[in-house]
């Protein structure tokens, strides 16, 4: 198969790498890709909201499978746009098409998918700038901390959590005023959960689903996961706090109502679904759906997939993804992001990077990366990502550290504790007791 994977990140390296070792990968186009992507196909300057030009290099390069990394496409409508092309529409797109990719699009459509198919998640109002007065006293009846969640896409950086009403109050203002640019000009008030938070994943053909592994992501850039949300700074899996009878709920109460909801509603979707949960004392609760893999999570999931991801997708443009087998490797693995300084904020770009193609036992994803004079440099915020396997996560996570420590850049920084919270027995108990992670 002739292959185009669109995005630039950490996760579209990692989908790369592994669809690369595919003999059912005849040519793999990155578009537009990054400094590392290089090494598993072709990087390729394309905007991947230009459909039009997308169009005329899949059919100049006879393009059999489009696999779209990042939400913009999805939201945008790209498996849609293939859809009704008459030159297109023979072509498999991994990802939704616009009507099921808002269920990341819009927060407040989400919500209201999960109420009307009895999926549990936490209690809401969608505010509007009309409807403020009607928000602040929603915010009144609140326990603390108050949820603020913009309604669209903002890079993972639209939540608030906030510990006086009155600042909720203000920020909810500050929010529908265009905080978050158009992304905030609806914006979901939700109630506070208080648990552990997991990720889980499914590739769905739209009829019948593949389960991946699970996985943990750690958004904030302070370690002890302080300060200001990020894309993510690590993530790891598998996850010991998660048990066969939790996920026995997942699929139940969740994925099962997930899909049969978007059936019911005559949406084809097909691609990966991302639900982040929260466990709050035995049960799962929907914090939030993503229309595509996450990033880091990708990087952590990615490696522990034995099968055959081309033959997967393969199965997903069949309709036949029951007929599919997907095997999971038993190691455990840890991803650090390696930052560039002052990241989630300003940051300096162009910094020369050293050690990251000499790497023994670690693989390295790269995220914001370019090559120029045949030098690796930082061309974004989050920049590299370590991801090792391991026996168990205890030895994952040294090993990426480790490897961590010998890239270098001016101003790399990374967090120390990732994974430490659920790596072992003593650290997971207390986090289970004292089910402290917040909602990110």
């Amino acid at each position: 198969m002739k292959i185009l994977l669109l995005g630039s990140g950490g996760r579209e390296h990692a989908l790369a790498w592994k669809m690369a070792q595919s003999n059912k990968c005849k040519a793999l186009y990155i578009a537009p890709g990054n400094g590392g992507t290089r090494n598993a196909g072709t990087n390729v300057n394309l905007d991947t909201t230009d459909f039009n030009a997308i169009k005329a290099f899949v059919l100049d390069k006879d393009i059999n499978l489009v696999v779209v990394g990042p939400e913009g496409p999805l939201v945008a409508g790209i498996a849609n746009f293939f859809s009704v092309d008459k030159e297109l529409k023979h072509i498999t797109v991994i990802g939704p098409v616009k009507e099921g990719a808002e269920l990341e699009g819009s927060k407040s459509f989400a919500k209201a998918f999960m109420v009307r198919y009895g999926i549990p998640t936490a209690a809401y109002l969608e505010v509007n700038e009309t409807s403020l007065e009607q928000g602040k006293a929603f915010i009144d009846e609140q326990k603390l901390p108050i949820v603020l969640k913009a309604d669209g896409l903002a890079a993972g950086k639209g939540v608030l959590i906030i510990n006086d009403k009155e600042e909720a109050k203000k920020s909810l203002a500050e929010m529908l005023e265009g905080m978050f640019g158009e992304a905030s000009k609806k914006v979901v008030i939700e109630q506070f959960l208080q648990g552990i938070e997991f990720s889980v994943f499914v590739l769905t053909d739209g009829k019948s689903y593949q389960l991946l592994p699970v996985a943990k992501d750690y958004k904030r850039i302070g370690e002890g996961d302080t300060g200001l949300n990020t894309g993510g700074m690590g993530a790891v899996s598998p996850l010991p706090f998660v048990s066969k009878d939790l996920m026995k709920k997942v699929k139940k109460e969740i994925i099962a109502p997930t899909l049969e909801g978007l059936q019911k509603e005559g949406i084809d979707y097909k691609g990966f679904i991302y639900f982040g949960l929260m466990k709050v004392g035995d049960e799962p609760f929907v914090i939030e759906y993503n229309c595509r893999m996450g990033d880091p999570e990708t990087q952590a999931v990615i490696p522990r997939i034995k099968s055959d991801l081309v033959e997967l997708f393969k199965a997903v443009g069949k309709g036949e993804l029951d007929k599919a087998e997907l095997k999971i490797k038993k190691k455990a693995c840890a991803a650090v992001v390696l930052a560039s300084g002052g990241y989630p904020g300003e940051y300096e770009k162009g910094l020369l990077i050293q050690g990251a193609d000499d790497i023994d036992g670690s693989l390295v994803f790269h995220s914001g990366t370019h090559i120029k004079h045949g030098e690796l440099y930082t061309a974004g915020g989050r920049v590299i990502t370590v991801s090792t396997l391991g026996e168990n996560l205890q030895d994952a996570i040294k090993n990426s550290l480790e490897t961590a420590s010998r890239i270098d850049f001016e101003g790399k920084y990374f967090r120390k504790d990732i994974g430490q919270d659920v790596s072992t027995k003593k650290t997971l108990k207390h986090l289970q007791d004292k089910e402290s992670v917040k909602v990110d």
